[in-house]
């Protein structure tokens, strides 16, 4: 006796609206929290300017504790300069994927949606009729 694997795909329709903008799309252009491609493309360019802001302001911070924990001599001015880049751009990455991962689990633009305007419905705006 075999068994069919299940996926969770298998409990959609094929056309299945996404949460963010509310267009609906072919359920494989979907991933697991129903947000398209270009969602999802959106959300990471949004995630990556504040994960650059992110990232400067652990430099800044790292660049307070060299200069006055540390206190660097001279000779080895560029090494401190090469590790607090390094330390901005660690710090973007962290700060871009910890970004991302709270909109997605926040998924706050689904309130914020307006529905595709859709001729054949009636208005919501127009209320009950007497």
């Amino acid at each position: 006796m075999t068994r069919e694997r299940v996926s969770w795909r298998d409990r959609y329709p094929d056309e299945v609206t996404c949460v963010r903008c509310l267009e609906v799309y072919d359920q494989m252009h979907l991933d697991r929290m129903l947000w398209c491609d270009p969602c999802r493309r959106r959300a990471r360019e949004r995630a990556a300017w504040y994960g650059w802001i992110g990232g400067l302001l652990f430099g800044v911070a790292c660049a307070a504790y060299v200069w006055f924990g540390i206190r660097p001599t001279d000779l080895v001015t560029g090494g401190w300069v090469a590790t607090l880049l390094a330390a901005v751009w660690i710090g973007q990455k962290v700060a871009r994927e910890i970004v991302y991962g709270a909109m997605r689990f926040r998924n706050a633009r689904a309130v914020e949606a307006v529905p595709p305007a859709d001729s054949g419905a009636p208005s919501a705006e127009a209320g009950p009729s007497e």
